[in-house]
Formats: C-alpha cells, sequence, structure tokens
C-alpha cells in the first residue's frame, strides 16, 4: 500500500544559525541547576542569565549589539540570589521580571536603548514567596498582572500596578512545581509538578477545574502549556526514562488525545509554541536539535515536522514573539541558543520564491496592547489578545506602556502573601496614587532618578576621600 505523505506548508521548514558575527560573544552563562530557558527576548532586546559573584544578575542586550560582549558591561543585579527565571512583559517592551533564589520577584524598567550603568533599583519588589522563585510569566493580555510559583509549592497571582498579591494559591500542589502557563485570555492557569499531576486552575475562583494523576510516569520534570484551541500539550518521561509529548483535553484529562515516545535522553523539552501557525517547538536542555510538530484536528493530532541539528549542546533558549521576526524572509521562528559562553541566534524560514508578503505564514498575530486592566481582570473580565497585521513589518511604538509601571514606585509597599482581596482594594490604590498627568510624571520620575544617581557619585566619592584621610593619617604616624 502506498503511503501518502501529508500536506503541509510547514514540511520544509529550514533553520540556520547565523553566522559567528551576529552572535552574542564571551557570555558568562549561568551554571545554576534550575530548568529553566535562562533567556527571554523580545523585539527590542535579548535577556540573558549570567554567572555572578556574590549574587544574581542578568544582561540586557539590544538585539544590535552582537559581537564580544565586555565582561564590563552593566548588568541587571539588583537580586542578592542567583536569578532563576525572566520574563519580558508582552506589553511594554522596556519591562521585564526576574524571579530568584533569594525568595523576592522584582520588575525592571529598561532604557530605551539599553544599559548604560549597572541596574540595582528594581521598579518593585514582590515579596512573599518563603523560598526560592523558580517561574514568573505575564498575563498575556491583563495590563501589569505577573505570575510567580515558588519552591514553597506557592502560586502568587500580583498586581504590579500596586505591588500587592491579590491572589494565593497555596494548598494546591503537594510539591514543587515545574511548570505553570496561562490560556490564550489567560482565565485558566495549567501547571506540571513534581507529584506528577497536571492540573487546570482556574485562578480567580481559586479551584483546580481538572487534574490528571500520572500525566507522565516519570520522575524528571514535566512541563505543559495551553494551546490557542484550549488543549494542553505536555512533555515529560515515561517509567522508562524514555521521553515523552502528550496532548490532553482538560475537559476529560482520563487519556491523553496523543501520546508519543520520543528517545532516552534524559534533558528537559522545553515547549516553545506559536499560536498563528500551530507549531510547536521542543528543545531539551542539554540536546543539540530543536524538533518541530504541527498539531491539527486529525490524527495523530501531533505531526512530526523535522529537526534542527547542530554540533553544540544548548545551555537554554530564547524565543522571539512572532512581531519580532523579518516577514520579508518568510521567517517563522527565531531562536536565541546559549552555549556555555555565546548565545547563538537560530532563523526557522519557509522557502518561498515570491518576495510577496506571505498572508498564509503571518496570520495576524498578538500585538503589545493590553486589552485588559489589572484591576478588571481581578474582578472576573476576560479578553483577547489584541491582534495586529505583520504586513507592513512591526514597527515599536515608543514609551508605549512606561506610565503604568512607573506609578509603582509611589504606589503603595508590596504585601506579603496576601489572600485575594476585593478587587475593589486596588482600584482605590491607583485613584488616590494617580498622579496629576503623565509628562508631570516623567518629569518627576527623571528627576528622582538623577538625584539617586548623583547621591550614589557622592557617596563613592566620600568614601575614597575617607580611604585617602586614613592613609595619610597612618603615614603621618608611621613618619613621627
Amino acid at each position: 500500500m502506498r503511503r501518502v505523505v501529508r500536506q503541509s506548508k510547514f514540511r520544509h521548514v529550514f533553520g540556520q544559525a547565523v553566522k559567528n558575527d551576529q552572535c552574542y560573544d564571551d557570555i558568562r552563562v549561568s551554571r545554576v541547576t534550575w530548568d529553566s530557558s535562562f533567556c527571554a527576548v523580545n523585539p527590542n532586546f535579548v535577556a540573558i542569565i549570567i554567572e555572578a559573584s556574590g549574587g544574581g544578575a542578568f544582561l540586557v542586550l539590544p538585539l544590535q549589539k552582537s559581537g564580544r560582549i565586555d565582561k564590563s558591561y552593566p548588568t541587571v543585579c539588583g537580586h542578592t540570589g542567583p536569578v532563576l527565571d525572566i520574563d519580558w512583559c508582552p506589553h511594554n517592551d522596556n519591562v521585564i521580571a526576574s524571579g530568584s533564589e533569594d525568595c523576592t520577584v522584582m520588575v525592571w524598567q529598561i532604557p530605551e536603548n539599553g544599559l548604560t550603568i549597572p541596574l540595582t533599583d528594581a521598579v518593585v519588589v514582590l515579596e512573599g514567596h518563603s523560598k526560592r522563585v523558580g517561574i514568573v510569566t505575564w498575563h498575556p493580555t491583563a495590563r501589569n498582572v505577573l505570575l510567580s510559583a515558588g519552591c514553597d509549592n506557592v502560586v502568587i497571582i500580583w498586581n504590579v500596578g500596586t505591588g500587592e498579591a491579590l491572589i494565593n494559591l497555596e494548598d494546591m500542589h503537594n510539591d514543587m512545581i515545574y511548570s505553570v502557563c496561562w490560556n490564550r485570555n489567560g482565565s485558566l492557569i495549567c501547571t506540571a509538578s513534581k507529584d506528577k499531576k497536571l492540573r487546570v486552575i482556574d485562578p480567580r475562583k481559586m479551584e483546580v477545574v481538572s487534574e490528571k494523576d500520572k500525566a507522565h510516569e516519570g520522575a524528571r520534570p514535566m512541563r505543559a502549556i495551553f494551546l490557542s484551541d484550549g488543549n494542553v500539550f505536555t512533555t515529560g518521561f515515561s517509567r522508562m526514562s524514555e521521553r515523552q509529548l502528550a496532548l490532553w483535553n482538560p475537559k476529560n484529562l482520563e487519556e491523553p488525545i496523543a501520546l508519543h515516545e520520543m528517545d532516552t535522553s534524559n534533558g528537559v523539552l522545553l515547549p516553545f509554541y506559536d499560536p498563528d501557525t500551530n507549531i510547536i517547538f521542543l528543545c531539551g536542555k542539554g540536546d543539540s536539535s530543536i524538533r518541530y510538530f504541527e498539531i491539527t484536528d486529525e490524527s495523530p493530532y501531533v505531526h512530526y515536522l523535522s529537526t534542527f541539528s547542530s554540533k553544540e549542546p544548548q545551555r537554554g533558549m530564547g524565543y522571539m514573539p512572532k512581531r519580532g521576526l523579518d516577514v520579508n524572509k518568510c521567517e517563522i521562528a527565531r531562536f536565541y541558543k546559549l552555549h556555555e559562553r555565546k548565545c547563538e541566534p537560530i532563523i526557522m524560514t519557509v522557502p518561498r520564491k515570491s518576495d510577496l508578503f506571505q498572508d498564509d505564514l503571518y496570520p495576524d498575530t498578538a500585538g503589545p496592547d493590553a486589552p485588559v486592566e489589572a484591576e478588571d481582570w481581578f474582578d472576573g473580565k476576560n479578553a483577547d489578545p489584541i491582534l495586529i497585521s505583520l504586513k507592513q513589518g512591526y514597527v515599536p511604538t515608543k514609551g508605549r506602556d512606561l506610565n503604568v509601571v512607573k506609578k509603582n514606585v509611589l504606589g503603595s509597599k508590596p504585601a506579603a502573601h496576601k489572600k485575594a482581596e476585593p478587587a475593589s482594594a486596588p482600584k482605590k490604590m491607583t485613584e488616590t496614587s494617580q498622579p496629576p498627568s503623565d509628562g508631570k510624571m516623567d518629569d518627576i520620575m527623571k528627576e528622582l532618578r538623577s538625584m539617586k544617581e548623583t547621591i550614589r557619585c557622592q557617596a563613592d566619592r566620600i568614601d575614597k576621600l575617607e580611604e585617602l584621610v586614613a592613609s595619610l593619617t597612618i603615614n603621618d604616624e608611621s613618619e613621627e
């Protein structure tokens, strides 16, 4: 019987690493034993968690700053313990969140053209976890809503605009949380845990909607992500330590829609998903390949497409949002592969002869505008992402959303371990801390930063002068 080859426009996706001069070299990528991707990318910056003495730090590089990175290049270095996870805000390309072994979550404002001096002061510090924070992920559609998960088995959802922990899910997980993912409109989350359970949770009702025990029977870490149709995709290990991938319907988790065994490697498979094309890219930590699959509603539902292979194993991986891709080159994905000492972009393209815009490759994609405010989401409102066309390419809108984040400095202090409070509370806070005008707020913040910098410089100068006086005094005494 003749085998019929399934038709797909993504069968010939072609992966290629960029030339050496377009890589980011001489970066000391973090060696911390944690299974996060260690890298986060957006259309302006690439952020990489690095080795740092006396605390935790990560690099933030403008995309165009390729080549050798000087050892003295400024870092984001406010954490007192190693940084474990970072995530760019989907609604503001200058805002990034980080979770650390020091049990805190910090939200940072990156200057428009990148860092010129080390950044030590976060816009807001979120304190509420009692153990290290290994997962941070922004809400896909609500402005200033951030989720964090720690090794204390607690999931906290923060209103970054007020620095408050408004939802605290502390009795749902009996063991370490390996991964957390929002669904497309941010009404549900799915989690994978060390207790081998896959859970679908409604965070605002603070209840588990459905759960599956032993979604993957192996002891190694699982990962779970929501797909755009509401199904859940997981990676994990079988009892015989073979790597597996599975597709689940959250309304019926008894049996998977599809289950595939892959290989016997022991690296955790990190899934990266493109909701526009329904392609999933799997990057194994320690692997030297990226496998990609297409999800359809025809059996076997998860269709293998191809594999990009290279020589060097990957320590981590960053994944560019769709709006940061070059549509003129039919680029459908771009990865930022972390080696031991460098970051190497890998470009995935679909070969096309025409130079025209390829509508079938680029359906409208999620843009940077948030359809819901934090208070409305905590109140129960949902909204799908606001879509944009990539036909003319994506042009970032400068300083789109910065004022909202800057309000945090003048807002309330972070509150630890708050149970879900009435959503009216943050509303009141934002009303009272509302600045007279956005322009005035900008001026105040500039002046405040300038004064802080002046004070820091003067303090350094005083220290040096005191040292000089002390050394001169010692010399005078010795001469006598």
